[in-house]
């Protein structure tokens, strides 16, 4: 029976690793060894602990911190091998936040690490120094001597190392070699399940993508061929008939009711367009798009500028949301401002996404209903960001959204 697809809301039913399958792995691996009864209920405790996530990250982290805690190495590491035979991750235990940040870039897999790569056999060194392949440490890197390294194998494929030094007490003994090898075989097959999980995760999500944008494909068809055509034919309806209407408030009232049926049109417009606006776009290219569909309406382009990494660094999230706010501001600017320009800024720079809309106007009047402010609010706040409201001289309206990243 397969696995389950992920629970849409976190992990609450995520299915646990299939234990027996790191049991087996470990059971033709310790029929190899001599192990007291301690030692094997340690390398027991640290393969479940292993089989415990699903997430490759966190599994990673586990084997290591097993590895150390197996034979009491002080530093243990575990590099991931790249397709060029170079080391694409490296994870490591032991070192302090401070000493891993003096370090700067990971290794790449040279020196005794990339002797590992080329012979992919256990190793145990009483002087790692001393050995032919040692190209010595880099500034600020701790003293190490003792050393054990045993390959990580997928199925037959060299897919990384485990590397441990600093053996407390003493040396790295056979035993050591031979249960750090016995856990290596069972975090392979650890290592080989999360990634497969991951595949199913990965093709679960595109297919709920896709039934997401087929949903909003039929509600942007609706909207389009239903709402906005009835409302553009009322439209046309009221404006005929206004000639018939005698009583100037009446006609004035009319006219009114039309411009607010085309403002409701626009606004109608710019949703659809935010509904069939894919996750693969670029943001900076939706906001523009954004923009443009209120062109017409304000007889102009607004004017739209960026700062910082707006594409990279600005997760989905908080995109739907600023798409929200903008569609809400700019329709508003179209309606009601009477501006001759209409300014979008948007900046990324220290963890935080700040956007203005600025326009030259008439501003808004002290008397205006403030339920659509109070939404632009309420969506910023919702995101742990702030809104506020201002002037620009010598008229004009500013709104303002700093939101955290």
């Amino acid at each position: 029976m397969s696995d389950p697809p992920p629970h849409p809301h976190g992990h609450p039913h995520r299915p646990q690793m299939p234990i027996d399958q790191l049991l087996g792995e470990l059971a033709s691996r310790v029929d190899e060894i001599v192990l007291d009864r301690e030692r094997l209920r340690a390398l027991l405790d640290a393969v479940i602990s292993i089989g415990s996530d699903l997430e490759l990250a966190a599994i990673l982290d586990r084997i290591v911190a097993a590895a150390c805690t197996l034979v009491d190495a002080r530093y243990g590491a575990l590099g991931v091998l790249d397709d060029s035979g170079g080391l694409a991750d490296f994870r490591t235990q032991g070192l302090s936040e401070a000493e891993i940040i003096a370090l700067g870039d990971p290794p790449t897999g040279r020196g005794i690490l990339g002797h590992i790569i080329d012979v992919p056999e256990p190793l145990r060194l009483e002087d790692l120094t001393a050995h032919p392949a040692s190209i010595g440490f880099p500034p600020g890197h701790p003293p190490m001597r003792t050393f054990l390294g045993v390959p990580v194998k997928v199925g037959e494929k060299a897919w990384g190392n485990l590397y441990l030094t600093d053996k407390r007490g003493g040396q790295f003994t056979d035993d050591d070699k031979d249960i750090i090898t016995a856990l290596a075989a069972a975090a392979g097959v650890a290592i080989d399940n999360a990634r497969l999980y991951g595949e199913l995760a990965d093709s679960q999500a595109e297919r709920e993508r896709l039934v997401v944008f087929r949903d909003r494909d039929r509600i942007g068809r609706d909207l389009h061929d239903l709402v906005i055509q009835r409302l553009f034919a009322t439209g046309l309806q009221l404006q005929s008939i206004v000639h018939l209407v005698d009583a100037p408030d009446a006609a004035d009232r009319i006219n009114t009711a039309v411009d607010e049926i085309d403002g409701a049109i626009s606004d109608l417009r710019a949703a659809i367009f935010s509904l069939h606006t894919g996750t693969e776009q670029l943001f900076s290219a939706t906001v523009k798009g954004l923009a443009g569909v209120v062109r017409h309406q304000l007889g102009f382009m607004p004017r739209v500028r960026f700062e910082g990494p707006v594409d990279s660094a600005v997760p989905e999230t908080v995109r739907i949301e600023v798409l929200a706010m903008l569609r809400e501001a700019l329709s508003n600017a179209a309606r009601h401002a009477r501006a001759g320009e209409v300014v979008v800024a948007m900046a990324v720079a220290d963890r935080r996404l700040e956007v203005t809309v600025s326009d030259d106007g008439c501003g808004i009047p002290a008397m205006a209903p403030r339920r659509g402010l109070a939404n632009l609010a309420a969506r910023a706040e919702a995101l742990g960001g702030k809104f506020a409201i201002g002037g620009v001289e010598p008229s004009g309206t500013r709104l303002h959204w700093s939101i955290p990243l």
